[in-house]
């Protein structure tokens, strides 16, 4: 099986204090759960997020990095007041990203996110990462559009969303082949779309844990990209798009 760069997937962490949002408190899901849950599906690196639960706290994040390895990096939730200092802090550590969480909350709101997503790239070149149902985004879509990197999560959520969605792709946007059990997005017209307005735009990951998802992550998802895309196409949105777009402190084995 060929390598696979994981884009998205949360670790929670008992050690580490978690908070409810909208009353709800995420399952146990430690490094040694995802490494055993992932066994034999071929991932040589990936890319933890902070969840809406976890807030701006960053221990647990840099922890599960150091744990994991250099080929995995981290996308966290920082406030809009992070000194430079806690960036370089923190992108020593392996984070590449912060993320906006403009549908579940728990991150910095979307009126710092044009300066917040600029100034961490400035400081450290990490790209501002949008859990957002994309038929949302049109009231900021040039601010969107014109930020010097973004990723989409979980295919912008809604079938409305993809008009938006593809707009940001042909602007050079990145979009995260993830979270099928929970996205309303209809998954292989997407995922054609997608790749057909930019080849080097989809990013897949496994959204393990999978809460809140109406069913949790399956190996069908990994075939369903496969079998969309074909073997080229699967191989950009399986690994090389995400290990040239996350920079890992080390290049996972291809």
């Amino acid at each position: 099986m060929a390598a696979i760069f994981d884009t998205h997937f949360h670790i929670v962490d008992p050690r580490f204090p978690v908070m409810p949002n909208q009353g709800f408190l995420p399952p146990i899901f430690t490094v040694d759960d995802y490494l055993s849950r992932t066994a034999g599906l071929g991932i040589t690196g990936g890319t933890v997020v902070a969840g809406s639960f976890q807030g701006t706290q960053t221990e647990y994040m840099v922890d599960a990095l150091a744990k994991l390895g250099p080929t995995f990096v981290g996308v966290i939730q920082v406030p809009a007041t992070v000194t430079d200092e806690e960036i370089l802090r923190l992108n020593a550590a392996g984070v590449r990203a912060v993320r906006f969480n403009l549908y579940r909350g728990g991150s910095a709101g979307i009126e710092d996110l044009d300066r917040l997503a600029r100034r961490v790239h400035d400081v450290a070149g990490w790209h501002a990462e949008l859990y957002a149902d994309a038929s949302t985004l049109e009231p900021i879509m040039e601010t969107v559009a014109n930020l010097p990197k973004i990723s989409i999560d979980h295919l912008g959520m809604t079938q409305a969303g993809l008009p938006n969605l593809l707009a940001l792709v042909g602007r050079g946007a990145k979009v995260k082949a993830t979270g099928f059990g929970r996205t309303e997005v209809d998954v292989p017209h997407a995922l054609r779309e997608i790749a057909r307005v930019n080849p080097s735009s989809l990013m897949f990951g496994t959204d393990l844990p999978s809460q809140r998802a109406r069913r949790p992550f399956e190996r069908a998802d990994i075939d369903l990209i496969r079998d969309t895309l074909g073997d080229a196409l699967a191989q950009k949105a399986f690994r090389d798009n995400a290990v040239e777009f996350y920079r890992p402190r080390e290049i996972p084995n291809p």
